[in-house]
């Protein structure tokens, strides 16, 4: 009988899996039967029996200092999420997809990668896009609605955070697989949200880095509404981690509330795609406390005794109570941190009130590397229309002298 190729990969596959935690392919590629979880909702380090891990599915307590550096991108995002909801309300951003509640999720994706590593955000990744070096004001010039998108992509390793639904999985897939042709030692963090596994791109994202074995990690935030669409009418797999054993990848699921449990479970992952072991699928369960946008009202599909529940379970206050227990943080070292998240507050108030100046020959000049001869006209007809109003004031300046 002759063996075809992608029967040999599922073969060496197993063998692999089997070697390395010594469990069957497809208890690799399933989730655990429980989402991991590492901190209670109280702040409790829950004891090891109940983190719903399971061979071939360990997870370690991350060291000290990757926590305590967590827990200040914490609180600076979720400083920053605040401001920039006041910060529309007074007119100096046009609009903010507030990610107030899934912080964890965003601070762990970024720290989770190394420094040559990619990460492709969606819009309301900005506190991601931060925490892996953007310039806070850079990071949010996109939603002032400036005509670019305020930081360069190639410099911090980060794509710019895409407002279309999930093109930004195939934008990081073609990246892996740019990677590996070249024998780079890149592993690329694609986010998205449960909204985006309901759209094609998903589906050929993933598949894509399934088949040609690429080393991305697929970090689904969901977070219970696509807009204004629940999850329940958006799919009735047993979870969104289960997807993944459909495309020859494995699958996990962690509380997106938990920092911890999402430092160890993306840290692990990062760790074995940079080994070859390909693409995973990891979904963390969280909640957005906020509107979709401030154009949103969440109360048309959503009532408050949900979100009063998801308060209970706030990523900022469970990691703050796990630190004082572990005796990792004190009120100094609090008071530190809340100073250092103010001044990165203060830097968006003074660096998005300050106006930019308007060039409008932008319009045409980043459309295409060379322009097209309607662009070059359409340029041309603007320069002339502003040099005939330049003449036109002058004119009468000088006639009224």
């Amino acid at each position: 009988m002759t063996i075809s190729a992608s029967q040999e990969s599922t073969a060496d596959q197993a063998s692999e899996v089997q070697r390395k935690f010594g469990i069957s392919v497809e208890d690799y590629m399933l989730p655990a039967r429980r989402q991991i979880q590492m901190v209670a909702p109280d702040g409790a380090l829950k004891p090891d029996a109940e983190q719903g891990t399971e061979p071939g599915h360990e997870y370690p307590i991350p060291g000290d200092a990757e926590l305590i550096a967590a827990y200040e991108r914490l609180v600076v995002g979720r400083r920053v999420n605040d401001q920039n909801s006041a910060l529309v309300r007074q007119g100096r951003m046009a609009v903010y997809p507030s990610s107030h509640g899934q912080e964890a999720c965003q601070v762990a994706a970024a720290m989770c990668l190394s420094e040559g590593d990619w990460l492709f955000p969606t819009y309301r990744d900005a506190v991601a896009v931060m925490a892996k070096g953007v310039d806070p004001v850079q990071a949010m010039t996109i939603f002032r609605g400036d005509w670019h998108g305020g930081y360069d992509p190639q410099e911090h390793k980060v794509g710019i955070q895409c407002t279309p639904l999930t093109t930004q999985l195939l934008h990081a897939v073609g990246v892996a697989h740019a990677a590996k042709l070249r024998g780079e030692d890149t592993v690329v963090m694609a986010m998205c949200g449960d909204g985006a596994t309901s759209e094609g791109d998903f589906h050929e994202a993933l598949n894509f880095a399934a088949v040609f074995h690429l080393p991305v990690i697929f970090f689904v935030q969901n977070n219970k509404y696509a807009i204004s669409v629940p999850l329940s009418h958006q799919s009735v797999a047993p979870s969104l981690a289960h997807k993944a054993v459909g495309y020859g990848m494995a699958g996990e699921r962690v509380d997106g509330n938990d920092l911890v449990a999402l430092l160890a479970v993306l840290d692990r992952a990062v760790k074995l795609a940079r080994e070859g072991s390909g693409p995973l699928l990891v979904e963390a369960n969280t909640y957005r406390m906020q509107a979709h946008t401030n154009a949103d009202d969440d109360t048309r599909y959503r009532d408050n005794a949900e979100v009063s529940e998801w308060k209970a379970k706030d990523p900022l206050s469970r990691m703050d109570t796990y630190l004082r227990s572990r005796g990792l943080l004190d009120d100094d070292g609090a008071a530190r941190i809340a100073d250092h998240a103010e001044a990165v507050a203060t830097q968006l108030r003074e660096g998005l009130g300050e106006d930019v100046p308007v060039e409008p020959q932008n319009l045409f000049r980043y459309v295409f590397s060379s322009p097209t001869p309607q662009l070059q006209e359409q340029s041309a007809l603007l320069a002339d229309e502003l040099a005939r109003e330049e003449a036109g004031k002058a004119a009468q300046k000088e006639a009224g002298k």
